[in-house]
Formats: C-alpha cells, structure tokens, sequence
C-alpha cells in the first residue's frame, strides 16, 4: 500500500510547537500566534517574488533567444546583399571588357542593365538588415533590463528566506534583538521587491 510522507523543515516544527502552547510559557501567551502570522506572510511574500523572479528569468531568456534569431537573420541578409554586389561588380566588369570588343553594343547595354538591377535589388536588402540588427540592439537591451530585474527579485526572495528562518529561530529563542533582525531583514528584502517591481 502506497503512503505519503510529507517532509517539514525545522522552523514548521518550531512554529507548529509553539502555536499548539508547548513553548513554556502558557496558553494565553500571544508571542507564538504573531510569530506564527508573520512566518505565514513572510511565506506568501517569499512565493510571489520567487514566481516573479522566474518569470524575470523567462523573460530575459525570450528576449535574449529573440535577438540571436534576428541577429542570424541579419547575417543572411548581409550575406545575401555581398552576393547582390559580386553580380553587380561582375556586371560591371562585363559591361568594361564588352566596350573593349568590337561590335558589342548590345553585350555592353545587357551587362548595364545587369549592374543597374543588381544596385536596385541591394537596397531594399541592406535596409532590411540594418532595420533587423536594430531589432537585435533592442531585444539585448530589453534582455539585460529584465536580467536585472531577475536580479533583484532573487535577492528579495532569499533575504524573505533569510527573514523566515530568523522567525523561526526567534520563536524558539524569544530574543528580542532577533525579531527585530528577521523584521529588518524582511523590510529589506520587500525593499528590493518594491525596487525589481518598479523597474529600479
């Protein structure tokens, strides 16, 4: 027969200890509640940056993605506009070496007419490219702008961890000191929350 266990960390047992009244020091005894309160909403504030700082991630990772495939693009068409300038310079050559032989006019105007389409048929693919690497400068930028978003919602996610674990261990300690640390501690990490959201 299949059984689940579900596996606590040490401060669910702190918290679970001292809400049920066994932490010494009487039924009426308010100090276990709030602490068990605030390690509930530390721990909603912790998954909703943690959420955020993935779906950062993501994003970061879409834009970056989105730049190397328009940066391929770009080198194609490059490409494709040096392969539209060897026909033109070839055309040209032609249209020279044809002026050269006798009785040529008619070799000589065709090898023009060549150069002058394989000009026009350039243009519009050097525009291309360069309106392609602009999109590629703007996905980097927005890549790196989201990346540093990312950034700071994991320093907030982690220092709201970091806030947890001091409730806990203040819940067990009753240090006064230490419910101020994990207090600072959390107003710190929402700082940065606040700083990520906002964009700063």
């Amino acid at each position: 027969m299949y059984e689940e266990y579900e596996v606590h960390g040490p401060h669910d047992h702190a918290v679970e200890h001292a809400a049920a009244g066994h932490g010494g020091h009487g039924e009426s005894d308010p100090f276990p509640g709030r602490m068990a309160v605030m390690t509930a909403i530390l721990a909603s504030i912790g998954a909703i940056f943690a959420y955020q700082s993935g779906n950062s991630e993501n994003q970061a990772l879409y834009y970056k993605n989105e730049a190397a495939i328009r940066k391929t693009e770009a080198a194609n068409q490059w490409a494709y506009y040096q392969a539209k300038g060897e026909k033109q310079n070839l055309a040209e050559l032609g249209a020279q070496l044809s002026a050269l032989a006798p009785n040529s006019d008619a070799a000589q105007k065709r090898f023009a007419a060549d150069a002058d389409r394989y000009r026009q048929q350039k243009e519009p693919i050097r525009a291309k490219a360069e309106a392609l690497e602009k999109i590629v400068e703007q996905d980097d930028a927005l890549s790196e702008q989201v990346l540093h978003g990312h950034h700071r919602w994991a320093q907030a996610t982690t220092l709201i961890q970091i806030s947890i674990a001091l409730t806990a261990i203040t819940l067990l300690t009753r240090r006064r000191w230490l419910l101020n640390t994990s207090v600072g501690v959390a107003i710190v990490g929402v700082g940065l929350g606040a700083l990520a959201f906002f964009g700063g």
